[in-house]
């Protein structure tokens, strides 16, 4: 028992010795810890950015609203006498010019009202050259001149009235366009056609693009400045900007901009959906790759930039134009150096490696 006891303490005054020799006797030193794992205690190197030089440039933007084509004149031609409608020389889809005959109503004996002013006019024209030659000699008094004058004069008038009432009979285009509408037949009608409609005639050249502009979007539109128009089909044209409304609708609170659009050949339809890109005053801005832009972490859309120092900074972007591939925005200060990759990698306050974009597209190629 003796022996196995001094055994005991033996054993466990050697684990204590060996538990107690790696604290106070290390097995190596700083020096081959470092031979072993070389570079640890170098410092990182900065993360590596592609820039880019920008520069505030004034902008000639341009505002895309969708809109549609409006007909530039359109009249419901009524007749404007009574008779019955006899000869209708239109239909559906005819082109005319102004001053063509359209419709011809009955005569309704205004031919004969025209004769009886004609033959009272010559009956007035000839008592009046009797009236001054008895008048000359003495025979009658100067009095009766002024009398005989207002009656031809009378007459005259009677005769214009005739006249005009006849030529209601005929009626006739007011201006260059095309019929889109029939109301009546020949021989339909035998009442007065007095006021009664007969057709519609709409005016095609030129045609207007028609868009409806919000308050906050109408500073810089002008008129007189060039527009582009695409039309639902695919089909493009261009014209100017012919008004801009002062007055809002009260209902939408917009304000309506037209387009004077040159349509000779009627190739442009009434009615159809078009965009218009209407330009407005230049603003200033910087244009940058799309994908420059990134979220800060307080949630505001920018773009990081470098500084001398190369730190990362951020600033806040308000964008102006979207392109396609880039973007146009303002809030850039002139001369910045944008981050335009690894923006989203790097922090600000962070020191980064800034390297030209364009080095390394060199490289990659």
């Amino acid at each position: 028992m003796k022996a196995s006891r001094i055994t005991a303490v033996g054993l466990v005054a050697a684990a204590a010795l060996w538990i107690a020799s790696g604290h106070f006797m290390p097995h190596e030193s700083a020096e081959s810890r470092a031979a072993i794992r070389p570079g640890e205690g170098e410092a990182k190197k900065p993360f590596r950015v592609a820039v880019m030089d920008t520069s505030v440039v004034p902008h000639n933007r341009k505002l895309v609203i969708s809109g549609r084509t409006e007909a530039d004149k359109r009249v419901t031609v009524a007749a404007r006498t009574g008779g019955v409608l006899t000869q209708l020389k239109v239909k559906r889809g005819t082109h005319v010019n102004e001053g063509d005959v359209i419709a011809v109503l009955s005569d309704d004996a205004r031919t004969a009202q025209v004769e009886q002013a004609k033959s009272l006019v010559v009956q007035r024209q000839t008592e009046l050259d009797a009236k001054r030659r008895l008048i000359a000699t003495g025979a009658m008094p100067k009095l009766d001149l002024v009398n005989l004058e207002a009656q031809l004069e009378a007459a005259k008038a009677a005769l214009a009235t005739a006249e005009a009432e006849k030529d209601r009979g005929v009626i006739r285009a007011p201006w260059a366009g095309v019929v889109s509408d029939l109301k009546v037949d020949v021989g339909q009608a035998a009442f007065s056609f007095m006021g009664s409609e007969l057709l519609t005639l709409v005016s095609f050249d030129p045609m207007l693009a028609v868009v409806e502009v919000a308050e906050r979007k109408l500073a810089g539109l002008k008129v007189g400045e060039q527009a582009d128009v695409k039309l639902v089909t695919g089909e493009t044209a261009s014209g100017k900007v012919r008004f801009v409304a002062k007055t809002a609708s009260a209902t939408t609170r917009t304000y309506r901009v037209e387009v004077e659009l040159p349509n000779a050949d009627g190739a442009i339809p009434d009615g159809i959906t078009v965009e218009v890109a209407l330009p407005v005053a230049p603003t200033p801005a910087t244009r940058v790759p799309r994908s420059a832009l990134t979220i800060s972490s307080a949630g505001d859309i920018g773009v990081r930039t470098v500084d001398e120092g190369s730190l990362v900074g951020f600033v806040p972007v308000q964008v102006v134009e979207d392109e396609q591939t880039f973007m146009w925005v303002a809030g850039i200060p002139d001369g910045a150096r944008v981050i335009v990759q690894g923006q989203d990698f790097v922090r600000e306050g962070q020191r980064v490696e800034p390297v030209l974009a364009s080095e390394i597209t060199a490289t990659t190629r």
